[in-house]
């Protein structure tokens, strides 16, 4: 893709928007899509305080609340909802013939798809790519240095959304691996919720940094039962994502562990979150799919198991340190 390009941003959250900035930086015409009127009140006045504060926002975007006036005439979307509304927001613009990249960091509980999957039914006319890697929404939208993933099937379209994010700061790598990608970026949030129970009693960082390592294992592990190349959970996607999510203090999916971690109950913390945790429901599909592949991953089993099981966490910790000793893998 050369040259400027009018693009559809759907979902208005934090990533959808940090990533509406980048592409607006890049000279590309902006449509940003919200479900909800009173946030493009907010969004017209070139604000979005509750997910990007203190970030100002372009004032030539297109504020859309109608789905399909927001992909009419686009060069391409760009898929920023979350995962359990990923299905029916995207099935209402089956007409899309441009590209569509997902952002959405997330497993299909029914079905075990991940969101380019989810897109092939829904929208099965429109080529399918997936950006993720080790990009935190606030510090994209303020333009600090990152790098990221573009992935597709197609070579083509990797670099087609390569080439419409790429900018200094914000890096942009290709890969055909899309499946590795999407659950490098999906299976990361499980194991940061972990992460953050171990800051929230007290760890220390000697276990979070033996978690983290143990985690890749278990995410490539699974990632290679699905189709997924062993070197992709290495990289920006796996490893860089893994990483940032599990240590920094803004990573959603880790304050939701740390807050179950010090002893608030699991709906308390849903129902006064203020941003979706994506770690929650793909805790329990890739619970689901590992079952059904028959792959072993002891650290999502528990974080499963504390989730939707009600298991105490000192018994998840308990468990987990007194498996049998075996051979690095």
């Amino acid at each position: 893709m050369n040259g400027a390009k009018k693009v559809a941003v759907l979902g208005a959250g934090a990533w959808g928007t940090a990533l509406a900035l980048v592409l607006s930086r890049n000279k590309n015409a902006v449509k940003l899509w919200t479900h909800r009127a009173d946030q493009s009140d907010e969004l017209r006045k070139r604000t979005n305080e509750r997910y990007l504060p203190g970030v100002a926002l372009p004032g030539d975007w297109e504020i859309c609340t109608d789905i399909h006036e927001a992909v009419r005439s686009v060069e391409m979307v760009v898929a920023a909802v979350p995962s359990k509304a990923f299905r029916e927001v995207m099935s209402q613009v089956a007409e899309v013939r441009c590209p569509i990249v997902s952002v959405t960091k997330g497993i299909e509980y029914d079905t075990g798809m991940t969101m380019t999957k989810v897109l092939e039914d829904c929208v099965p006319s429109a080529p399918r790519a997936a950006l993720s890697g080790p990009t935190l929404a606030l510090e994209v939208a303020r333009g600090f240095p990152g790098a990221i993933v573009a992935a597709s099937e197609s070579t083509t379209v990797a670099e087609q959304v390569q080439a419409l994010f790429h900018r200094p700061e914000f890096r942009v790598y290709t890969s055909i691996d899309l499946v590795g990608v999407e659950l490098g970026g999906a299976l990361k949030n499980v194991i940061a919720i972990a992460a953050g129970v171990g800051d929230g009693v007290g760890l220390g960082e000697n276990s979070k940094a033996a978690l983290v390592t143990r985690a890749l294992a278990e995410m490539r592990r699974l990632g290679m039962a699905c189709g997924a190349q062993a070197e992709t959970f290495a990289g920006l996607s796996g490893l860089g994502d893994l990483t940032v999510t599990c240590f920094s203090q803004q990573s959603r999916n880790r304050k939701f562990g740390e807050r179950l971690g010090r002893g608030e109950k699991v709906e308390q913390v849903l129902a006064t979150a203020t941003s979706v945790a994506e770690g929650y429901p793909t805790a329990r599909s890739a619970y689901r799919l590992a079952r059904r592949l028959e792959v072993e991953t002891p650290l999502i089993d528990e974080v499963y198991a504390f989730l939707y099981e009600g298991k105490n966490l000192k018994d998840s910790l308990r468990d987990l340190t007194t498996r049998s000793s075996k051979a690095e893998d």
